[in-house]
């Protein structure tokens, strides 16, 4: 397992994480089990959104006596009412979905808070502007949870989180298809093809700015949707009309700015595995390039998607580097601090581009190296 720090809160998390849907409708058996497969593959991260009382209980069954295993991201504002799910902001029951998160957990913390499912910006202003992130803050002040996160599918809310400085973590949906979509404040749309019928092929600038933010400020992005609800692993389902694999989308999330762990869905073992195994997996297996650049729909094209593939420069540039730390700085507009130390960092700049072009006859992107480097060289200074 490979381990990655998350962002600003220090904690070292699995690059594989677990999501809680995989205990759903199973019996606790076959959840304990799964939890024991995770634990021994080296998974650390856990979010824990349901309000099921029985989803709550067979994992702090799973931790009794070796919570230190476990880093949780469970979830404020997710309540278990007359037998069926709710997103509530009704303080009297987001306070006893929480104190009935702790005793089922049979733990007395959570390493984040993740204040969950914020869409919209009336519920944004709701939350944010009332009695919900005091009382995150009141649990964090009191150590009972350690961090605060929210959970979104909406990059433009996902920016106004950030910014209020008092978010560590983004629980965020990640992957091709989605980054191409511009904010919407229906999650459902993100599920229908036709949504993405004219859009064109390239990150969404406010998606962009969000990896940007993230990266620069230290806020965590802990991914949801890694595979679009299964869409991109069948052909007939993905927007772009062909299939990856599960180690393309896993390694598409893991090399987008900001991301940390991505919550896996599994339904088996056999599936937690086939996730876990992307850390062993070999380069090519990993390659996502040889998909979007040559899909029958929306073929991406003169973007860099940091593939690697332009490697190796005839100098010695980590050229995906460099120009990942250039976007993120268009993204934003400015060049943070933290951007220009990472950059000034690297044992090789672009200002040492010979401008051979041979990085450019491997780009499956057709991205025009040469004058990114020269544009990354005005950027630094060097």
């Amino acid at each position: 397992m490979n381990y990655r720090k998350l962002g600003r809160t220090g904690l070292s998390v699995s690059e594989i994480g677990l999501g809680s849907e995989a205990f759903v409708n199973r019996a606790e058996d076959e959840s304990l089990a799964l939890i024991q497969a995770a634990i021994g593959a080296g998974v650390n991260y856990f979010d824990l959104y349901n309000p099921e009382p029985y989803v709550r209980d067979v994992l702090g069954k799973a931790m009794e006596g070796r919570r230190e295993k476990f880093i949780l991201q469970a979830h404020v504002c997710s309540a278990w009412l007359d037998g069926q799910y709710k997103r509530t902001r009704n303080m009297d029951e987001v306070k006893a979905a929480f104190a009935d998160l702790l005793t089922r957990l049979r733990t007395d913390h959570i390493e984040v808070g993740m204040i969950h499912y914020v869409d919209q910006q009336s519920d944004f202003d709701q939350v944010f502007h009332g009695p919900v992130i005091q009382y995150a803050q009141e649990l964090k002040s009191a150590g009972t949870i350690r961090h605060i996160g929210m959970s979104t599918h909406n990059p433009r809310i996902a920016l106004q989180a950030v910014k209020t400085g008092l978010v560590d973590v983004i629980m965020f949906s990640v992957n091709p298809a989605y980054d191409i979509l511009p904010p919407n404040e229906d999650v459902n749309s993100l599920f229908e093809k036709a949504t993405y019928e004219a859009v064109l092929s390239s990150t969404d600038p406010e998606r962009q700015e969000l990896y940007s933010l993230c990266e620069s400020e230290g806020v965590a992005l802990t991914v949801m949707k890694p595979y679009g609800g299964g869409a991109l692993l069948d052909a007939k389902e993905s927007p772009f009309g062909t299939a990856m694999t599960v180690a393309q989308c896993l390694h598409y999330c893991l090399t987008r700015p900001g991301v940390a762990t991505i919550l896996c869905g599994a339904r088996s073992i056999e599936e937690l595995m086939q996730a876990v195994a992307y850390c062993d997996a070999a380069p090519e297996e990993k390659d996502y390039a040889k998909v979007l650049s040559g899909c029958p729909a929306h073929s991406f094209s003169d973007k860099c998607m940091y593939c690697g593939h332009c490697a190796p420069c005839t100098v010695g540039i980590d050229i995906a580097t460099v120009n990942k730390f250039a976007d993120l700085c268009e993204a934003q507009g400015t060049v943070p601090e933290t951007l220009r130390e990472h950059y000034s960092s690297l044992p090789v700049r672009a200002s040492a581009c010979v401008e051979c072009g041979q990085c450019e006859t491997r780009c499956p992107f057709g991205v025009k190296i040469v004058e990114h480097m020269q544009k990354a060289k005005a950027l630094f200074g060097q």
